[in-house]
């Protein structure tokens, strides 16, 4: 009888060490949840808003046609980008969204150039407050299982 309880408390304590391990010796990539999908694609979504609003109307009127092209497809990925999240229920879709709004976030900073305003201002760096910029979208396009290419 002792060497049965013996047995059975090496069995779980080799179980317990045996789990321990396999999390600690992961690959890195941690399962992200719809919820976290989706408000990271919320996210992207409200900074290329952000990015748009932020152009100055004055700057928007005397847009060469470089920049009024650029306003022009960001405004459009704007839309596709809101339309996609409110239809997007798994991370493949939200990451599409993600994606969808880096276009038009480097849009932003085409038409920022041609105005002569700061590109950097509007998405194209990593800020203060550690977001990610619209070259790090790849990244987490791996992480989400989908092909960075497009």
């Amino acid at each position: 009888m002792g060497f049965a309880v013996l047995l059975a408390l090496l069995l779980v304590l080799g179980a317990v060490v045996g789990v321990i391990v396999l999390r600690r010796r992961g690959d890195g990539r941690e399962a992200t949840s719809d919820l976290d999908a989706e408000a990271d694609a919320n996210r992207w979504v409200v900074r290329l808003g952000g990015g748009l609003a932020g152009i100055d109307v004055r700057a928007q009127a005397g847009a060469d046609d470089t920049a009024a092209r650029a306003l022009a497809d960001a405004a459009e990925r704007l839309r596709i980008a809101r339309a996609r999240l409110a239809a997007a229920r798994t991370p493949d879709q939200y990451a599409a969204v993600v994606r969808t709004a880096s276009e038009g976030l480097r849009h932003v900073g085409e038409a920022r150039r041609a105005l002569g305003l700061d590109p950097a201002a509007e998405g194209e760096r990593r800020d203060a407050r550690g977001e990610q910029s619209a070259a790090q979208v790849e990244r987490k396009e791996l992480l989400y299982g989908l092909d960075a290419s497009y």
